[in-house]
This record gives C-alpha cells, sequence and structure tokens, in this order.
C-alpha cells in the first residue's frame, strides 16, 4: 500500500471514530430532548445536530485533516453545508416522522446520510488544499 493510500485510510478510519463520537452526543442529546423531555422531532434534531458539528469539526480539523489552514473559512465552508443539509434533513425527517416512520429511526437516517455526505465534502472542499499543512506549519 502506497504511502497515499495509507494516509486516505488513516484520515477515513479517523473521521469514522470521531463521527461515532459525535454521533453518540447527537443521539443522546436527541433522547434527551425527544425521549426524555418530549420535545418536538425538528426542535431536538436541531440542536442534537449542531452540537455534534461543533464536536466534528474541532476533532476533524485538528487531528483527521490536520489543517492549518483559516479557520473561520472553514466553518463557512462547513455552514454552507449544513445551511443545505441541515433544512433537508429537518423538514425531510420531520415529513417521515409525521408520516409515521419512527423517530429514532429517522434520526439515525440523517446521521448515516450525514456521515457519508460530510465526509466527502470535508475531504474535497472544507480541508481539501489545506489538508496535512498543520504538521508543516508547527516544523516551520
Amino acid at each position: 500500500m502506497t504511502t497515499e493510500k495509507k494516509k486516505e485510510l488513516r484520515r477515513a478510519i479517523l473521521f469514522t471514530l470521531f463521527s461515532l463520537s459525535a454521533g453518540i452526543i447527537q443521539a443522546g442529546s436527541f433522547a434527551l430532548m425527544n425521549g426524555l423531555l418530549k420535545w418536538p422531532y425538528w426542535v431536538s434534531h436541531l440542536i442534537a445536530l449542531t452540537l455534534s458539528v461543533i464536536w466534528n469539526f474541532t476533532l476533524n480539523r485538528n487531528v483527521t485533516f490536520q489543517s492549518a489552514g483559516n479557520v473561520p473559512v472553514a466553518m463557512l465552508k462547513v455552514a454552507v453545508f449544513y445551511a443545505v443539509f441541515t433544512p433537508l434533513s429537518t423538514v425531510g425527517g420531520n415529513l417521515l416522522v409525521g408520516i409515521g416512520w419512527n423517530d429514532f429511526l429517522v434520526e439515525a437516517l440523517m446521521m448515516l446520510s450525514n456521515f457519508v455526505l460530510e465526509f466527502l465534502y470535508d475531504r474535497f472542499v472544507v480541508f481539501g488544499k489545506t489538508m496535512d499543512t498543520r504538521e508543516k506549519k508547527e516544523q516551520a
């Protein structure tokens, strides 16, 4: 396996592990708000998603993609992703729950689609040109 393929495999594994930790945060906070407090699906989803995004962005920027790029620019790019994903997942999820789908099944489907789409977006758009620059900056 080439060095580049090893780096990509490492990146995919780290992203998956950090996404799992973000998923725990999202699922736990969603369960608390929706299951225990009985808040509406869409409110619980939005808050849980926001918490997981902040966690995931921080870990993936620093560890997975090792980016020394401009943080506000990277955050803006992530905000653009979520400006599209959040309304679609919130409205779509609310519609599915409205026709009788289980709240937790819908949340799991939204989390899975977020995982795949966000990895691709982060890899090629958010951090594509600034990957592995953190270690180079630290050595300089």
